[in-house]
């Protein structure tokens, strides 16, 4: 085990967590901070506004009414209560996606284009590490690293919730042991966040091999190449086809070629396609804790589209790979 922590390739990863550290935690911390102030100062001014209006005589909601209401919710709407919870981490969950696709998104252009812009490449390819090794330690930093920590804190910002409530409940003589703390559901529920890395991890392969590889290849502006040049052919193959011409469906250009291109890195993008072929299971009226169960990860990986996106993005990662052998600058 001390080997393997000591081991080049160990210490490539490594660098590459110290060197985006910024966006792969304190990001997701900072965001996290930033829904948990939110909770705090929610919970304040519902306290000013219930002491105001309880002041004004018109409105009596006091203390007692309130510990009523909570250890109702406790005798008789646990089911309501428990989904609560597993929302609740939801939330953070989601949030903590949508930091982490873009910093995923520019991590990835930026990760081959900054070293030969400062021409630190120079250095990297003094030292007895391969450029696959290089580029494969960068694959495994965007698709593994960056989401386990996103994971981690979305539970340390769920349980800083917990906390906060805890507090408010005590403060209103509510035990919050029984009504927050005694149910698994969100901890169950998180562990599935966590066994949607590998599932997410697959599906993201086109992008990560797609962003990799203009950050190899162009000498400035990769974010214009990535990006730009599949929506300029988009919007000609849209042309083309107003002139009646041969060209390629929308739906799939758009879908299967360019939104697989850009967006496969969007966490728990493989739900929608999933979808089709999970039968008894309704994606678009709100079972979305069954769009993630593991019989629903499992069937991910019987899709088609996993696996000939999961093709292309390997093939694209070996580009990538080749383009940072002969280009050393910027």
């Amino acid at each position: 085990m001390n080997a393997i922590l000591k081991s080049p390739f160990a210490w490539l990863l490594k660098r590459e967590y110290w060197e985006s550290r910024r966006g792969f935690l304190w990001a997701q911390v900072t965001t996290a901070g930033v829904i948990l102030g939110i909770t705090i100062l929610g919970i304040i001014a519902g306290e000013v506004f219930r002491a105001r209006m309880g002041i004004d005589g018109s409105v009596r909601m006091g203390a007692a009414n309130l510990s009523e209401m909570l250890r109702s919710a406790t005798a008789h709407d646990i089911g309501q209560l428990v989904k609560a919870l597993d929302m609740t981490l939801l939330l953070f969950g989601f949030i903590a996606s949508v930091v982490l696709f873009f910093v995923m998104f520019f991590y990835l252009l930026g990760a081959l284009y900054d070293d030969r812009r400062d021409r630190s490449i120079l250095f990297w390819k003094s030292l007895p590490v391969s450029d696959t090794a290089t580029v494969v330690s960068k694959v495994i930093a965007a698709v593994v690293i960056a989401p386990l920590i996103a994971a981690v804190v979305t539970l340390a910002g769920y349980i800083g919730a917990q906390i906060i409530m805890s507090v408010w409940f005590l403060a209103h003589g509510v035990n919050p042991f029984s009504l927050l703390w005694a149910h698994i559901e969100p901890f169950s529920l998180w562990l599935h966040l966590l066994a949607m890395v590998p599932v997410n991890a697959v599906w993201a392969l086109p992008t990560v091999g797609w962003l990799l590889v203009w950050s190899a290849a162009v000498r400035s502006k990769p974010f214009l190449w990535a990006v730009v040049i599949p929506i300029l052919a988009g919007v000609l193959n849209f042309w083309v086809g107003l002139l009646g011409l041969p060209n390629i469906d929308t739906r799939f250009f758009w879908g299967d070629l360019v939104g697989r291109a850009l967006l496969s890195i969007v966490p728990a993008g493989w739900i929608a396609p999933n979808s089709v072929g999970m039968h008894g299971v309704d994606f678009v009226n709100g079972d979305q804790l069954a769009a993630i169960s593991y019989s629903s990860m499992a069937h991910a990986f019987t899709l088609p589209d996993m696996w000939i996106g999961a093709a292309v993005g390997i093939a694209l990662i070996a580009a990538a790979i080749w383009f940072r052998r002969w280009r050393d600058e910027a």
